[in-house]
């Protein structure tokens, strides 16, 4: 089934729009394409979520322009909450709505080849690095109607590229900000780590305003080579009122681990897709994700990894809350395909509702095309545990404490085992405002 797609934008628009960006010809010719297939492509198969109503592309502007930050402290607190002041100038990245705002990176790792900056800049500098990796090999332009979309509309993003045998020991961060209400994001995110190469990756999209029709089409890609390591962490906290399509893909070399750390805490309607194909023998998938849905939102997320190479590694982990008439659907898929001998695929996804009216579903799924492997899988989906709140409020704390207390102690396991102390921080903070 496909939806009609009215867009504010025509082919005439998108080829001025390069063409201003001073993009290459082989982007602006994959723009148009992506334009004509996102008429004609169906939305993303949502399980048990039906996502055609929502807004995924009437928005005020594509282009809004911001005034970028001239220093550190002219940040707004939702910011500087985020970041190391005191170390903010070595590698940092902010995006304001679609303006670069602010970049920094250390001469210590420019010294040693690093790439870090805008995806702009990045299209019009290091042309052929972005061309071989944009929407070649995680994701691709005609998947469906939304990866068209973001194709052909992308205006941000970051590009962090790390040579051959470099270890960058300090996380890089990027912050995306929103605060003009009608600027819609196509944000781009491409994290390419070559062989024997590690690298951590922070990014935080936050939200200071409230839109009544906003939207947010991310596509990030990970590439990591053989005997690569990404941890790639993000906190997503954008505003009621936006609609948001969140991709998160990565492919892995041998020997190559991505790990992800993810807290969803957008107050919009949110579908998401994370996926690591473990292409390379040996390779290794760990994804670590917390959910908190408040108001009347709806959100779909879809957590897999695929196993491709042999001896391969693959680990998912996902607890969520869901409070007043929130609703979520959780999505675990572990899949072994034929040939992938000695792999092993465990998920564990658990929803706990604070209302009569919230709503949650865990859904976990292995298919598995060989015999040789091992797998394994844990869900639950329930409300706080009346015994546990009697026992706290017996000591004198309050119902509403004790319903926080309890949320806490649901997802502190995996909180904490998030590997990003920044991450973990501000998703602490999160959770802490948005149950109280």
């Amino acid at each position: 089934m496909t939806v009609e797609t009215n867009l504010p934008v025509d082919r005439e628009y998108i080829r001025s729009f390069s063409a201003e960006k001073g993009e290459g010809q082989w982007l602006a010719d994959l723009r148009l394409a992506a334009l004509e297939k996102a008429e004609e492509l169906p939305l993303p198969k949502a399980d048990k979520t039906k996502i055609t109503n929502w807004n995924f592309t009437q928005f005020p502007s594509h282009t809004v322009t911001s005034e970028p930050f001239s220093s550190l402290e002219e940040l707004p607190e939702e910011v500087k909450t985020l970041i190391n002041m005191e170390e903010a100038n070595k590698t940092l990245y902010i995006q304001r709505n679609q303006t670069p705002a602010f970049l920094s990176i250390s001469e210590e790792l420019a010294g040693q080849g690093v790439i870090f900056t805008d995806i702009a800049t990045a299209v019009r500098e290091h042309s052929d690095l972005v061309q071989k990796y944009f929407m070649t090999s995680a994701v691709q332009p005609d998947e469906h109607k939304l990866t068209a979309l973001h194709a052909a509309l992308m205006n941000g993003g970051a590009f962090l590229y790390v040579p051959k045998n470099v270890e960058v020991k300090e996380p890089i961060q990027a912050v995306y900000l929103q605060d003009n209400s009608e600027a819609a994001l196509f944000n781009h995110v491409l994290v390419v780590a070559d062989d024997n190469s590690a690298v951590t990756y922070v990014e935080n999209y936050v939200s200071t305003v409230a839109a009544e029709s906003g939207v947010v089409n991310i596509v990030a890609e990970v590439v990591a080579g053989t005997n690569a390591k990404v941890v790639y962490g993000a906190v997503d906290n954008l505003a009621s009122g936006t609609t948001t399509y969140v991709n998160r893909r990565g492919v892995t070399g041998r020997d190559a681990r991505i790990e992800w750390a993810l807290g969803m805490m957008n107050d919009g309607d949110t579908v998401s897709e994370n996926v690591t194909n473990l292409i390379g023998d040996g390779s290794f998938a760990d994804t670590k994700q917390v959910v908190v849905g408040r108001g009347s939102q709806s959100q779909n997320f879809t957590t897999k990894v695929v196993h491709f190479g042999k001896h391969t590694e693959g680990y998912i982990l996902k607890h969520g809350v869901m409070k007043d008439a929130a609703k979520s659907i959780f999505n675990g898929i572990g899949k072994i395909e034929h040939g992938a001998s000695k792999s092993n695929a465990e998920q564990e996804s658990r929803v706990l509702m604070l209302s009569e009216k919230a709503r949650g579903d865990a859904n976990p799924i292995l298919l598995i095309d060989e015999d040789d492997v091992t797998a394994g899988h844990a869900a639950s989906v329930g409300r706080v545990d009346p015994l546990q709140l009697y026992y706290l409020m017996s000591r004198g704390i309050s119902r509403h404490e004790a319903e926080r207390l309890i949320i806490h102690g649901f997802l502190a396991p995996v909180v904490e085992k998030m590997p990003i102390e920044g991450v973990k921080q501000q998703l602490t903070r999160v959770i802490e405002r948005k149950v109280r």
